[in-house]
């Protein structure tokens, strides 16, 4: 499987051509790793509340999965400082990646 794309700013990968806000990058690696375990062990509880129909438990999977997002800088305030916006889930090609991402087609 390739690597995704990653904008030249490092701010967003790009899947399927859309964008979406990568981890913050000055989080300590011991803090990272802990985030993305909690992640990685939310989503599976959220796999096994559907699978067994249980509701209140996919939906205390669900607000771990998006406190250790939040965590990890991938949704709530963005990690950087210049001002620009969050362009979370837009199409690369109609942001100011558009000339970049065109380019990568191409390579």
């Amino acid at each position: 499987m390739a690597e995704p794309l990653v904008t030249p700013d490092g701010r967003y990968l790009v899947v399927r051509g859309r964008l979406w806000r990568r981890t913050n990058p000055d989080l300590p690696e011991d803090r990272r790793q802990e985030l993305v375990d909690e992640l990685m062990a939310a989503r599976r509880a959220k796999r096994q509340a559907l699978d067994a129909g249980d509701d209140a438990a996919r939906e205390a999977a669900r607000a771990r999965v998006d406190a250790a997002k939040h965590g990890l800088g991938e949704r709530g305030p963005v990690w950087w400082d210049d001002g620009a916006p969050d362009l979370t889930r837009h199409l690369a090609r109609t942001t100011e990646y558009a000339d970049w991402f065109a380019a990568q087609d191409q390579s």
